[in-house]
Order: C-alpha cells, then structure tokens, then sequence
C-alpha cells in the first residue's frame, strides 16, 4: 500500500504527513507513507488543493487539515 501526502510544505501539511505516519503504524498496516511537495507532481496527479491524502492512486481527502484520528476512520475504511 502507497500513501501520499500531498502538500507544498505548509505546516498543515507537515501536520497531516505526521499524523498520517503515526496512524499507520498505530493500525499496524503495512504502508509506505511518501511526502509529495513537487508542484508539478501535484498538478500531474490532479491535485489542486492541499493538503490531500492519496492511498493508492485515488485522493480521499483534499483541501482540509484532517486529525489523526481522521485519518486512521478513513484508512480503516479504505482498507476493509
């Protein structure tokens, strides 16, 4: 499992990779958790508000500063 956090470096995004770093390893998943801060990447990708969350290819959060504990309800639901 690939998870990406998508962000041009701003605190909020500094935030979600952590917390994204915290949650996998606290649900015990297996996940490469990757920092993308390329814009040109970001635009490839279709990426046009951050901080996004990206598991797999498919974007399942965007543009809003989610908890930890956010983001271990969505990969777990993701996952299933």
């Amino acid at each position: 499992m690939e998870i990406l956090v998508v962000g041009a470096g701003c605190a909020s995004c500094d935030k979600v990779y952590v917390d994204t770093r915290e949650a996998v390893k606290e649900l015990g998943l297996a996940a490469e958790v990757r920092k993308v801060e390329d814009l040109v990447e970001m635009v490839r990708m279709g990426i046009m508000s951050v901080p996004a969350l990206v598991l797999d290819g498919r974007t399942i959060s965007a543009g809003r500063t989610i908890s930890k504990n956010q983001i271990k309800a969505l990969l777990e639901q993701e996952t299933k």
